[in-house]
């Protein structure tokens, strides 16, 4: 189980650097200046999507477990490999002017800005291929509030500190590495 929280910690805390999502909490820094509710608006956030995510994930692959599913489940993170290595942008337009508060405006924008978002598809990858939802969701949760906690307490300092590129690249490396394991234990290379 431990390895199975510390893979899903780390896949996502890489990935969510330079993330739509990320840049999403550096822009609801600057604006709002208010840490603690920023940031226990993405931990909700966070939990709700991922919880959704890893949902969908585990009962596909249980439904699916047919040896092609798991060839897509494990091309899946080789896509991410490459995903990962394709910078997002901050777009202003995203928080909008909502009038409820700063912990309700982050948990749902970054909820609503995290659908469809990689480090989403990594959780749901994660729980399709490890079958523990309670595990990969705390991992990917750790992951996200690891990358997260600095962005908002650092704002645009943060992202000074390690440039984005290395990041990029340590996560396409994580995601490839997974997604080439995955496809040698369905090939049964792994005995």
């Amino acid at each position: 189980m431990l390895t199975i929280y510390s893979v899903s910690t780390l896949l996502v805390a890489l990935a969510e650097m330079g993330d739509r999502t990320q840049l999403l909490a550096i822009l609801l820094a600057s604006r709002f200046r208010a840490p603690i509710p920023i940031l226990l608006g993405i931990l909700v956030a966070t939990v709700a999507n991922h919880l959704l995510a890893a949902f969908v994930g585990f009962y596909l692959a249980d439904l699916l477990s047919a040896t092609w599913f798991k060839y897509a489940v494990a091309l899946s993170f080789i896509a991410m490999a490459i995903w990962a290595l394709i910078p997002d942008k901050s777009r202003d337009d995203e928080t909008g002017r909502m009038h409820s508060g700063v912990f309700l405006t982050t948990a749902t924008t970054f909820f609503l800005v995290e659908m469809g978002d990689k480090t989403q598809l990594a959780t749901a990858a994660l729980a399709a291929h490890f079958h523990n939802i309670a595990v990969v969701v705390a991992g990917t949760t750790s992951g996200m509030m690891l990358a997260n906690i600095p962005a908002v307490l650092f704002g645009h300092g943060a992202t000074r500190i390690i440039p984005m590129r290395v990041l990029r690249w340590g996560a396409a490396a994580l995601y490839l590495g997974l997604g080439l394991w995955a496809l040698a234990s369905t090939a049964g290379w792994l005995h």
